[in-house]
């Protein structure tokens, strides 16, 4: 884990419940400062339905008179998706990111022109397991981004 999310172990004689009064939260039993700005960043990533880079959503939050840096709303986005929290993909050479919902692992479908983006249900894992055997390879995890035009994009193109 990065040092993003400034993990810390509980300090010497401190309790969980001290600790959470105290502005952090308990992740995996180790301590997560909570600061004003990873919580904006957190907001205005939960705002945004589809994915967003770090540089549109830095100024998307200097529009709305939030100071932060961007290297801040880096840090803080993959720090998001290393804990599972934030979705991302790369798209023409950028990365973006999306909050994940709560419902576990997924997949997406993402338009390449407005950036619309589809959960979409998981491949089978007789799929994997026969694809893994017949390359020879062992899974240790999977993503899975699928690329193409929304039907609006597509029928926006024809016009």
């Amino acid at each position: 884990m990065t040092a993003c999310f400034a993990r810390q172990p509980f300090p010497e004689g401190r309790t969980a419940r001290e600790a959470i009064k105290n502005g952090h939260r308990l992740t995996d039993g180790r301590v997560e400062r909570n600061t004003k700005q990873k919580e904006l960043i957190h907001d205005a990533l939960k705002a945004n339905d589809e994915f967003i880079s770090a540089q549109d959503l830095h100024r998307k939050l200097e529009d709305e008179g939030v100071k932060v840096g961007l290297a801040t709303v880096y840090r803080q986005l993959n720090a998001l998706a290393e804990a599972g929290e934030a979705d991302t993909v790369r798209l023409e050479g950028q990365q973006l990111f999306r909050l994940c919902g709560d419902d576990g692992h997924h997949h997406h479908l993402v338009c390449t022109n407005c950036g619309k983006t589809v959960e979409i249900e998981s491949p089978s894992e007789t799929w994997l397991r026969g694809i893994s055997e017949k390359y020879g390879f062992t899974i240790e995890r999977h993503t899975l981004e699928v690329f193409g035009l929304c039907p609006d994009c597509r029928n926006e193109a024809r016009r």
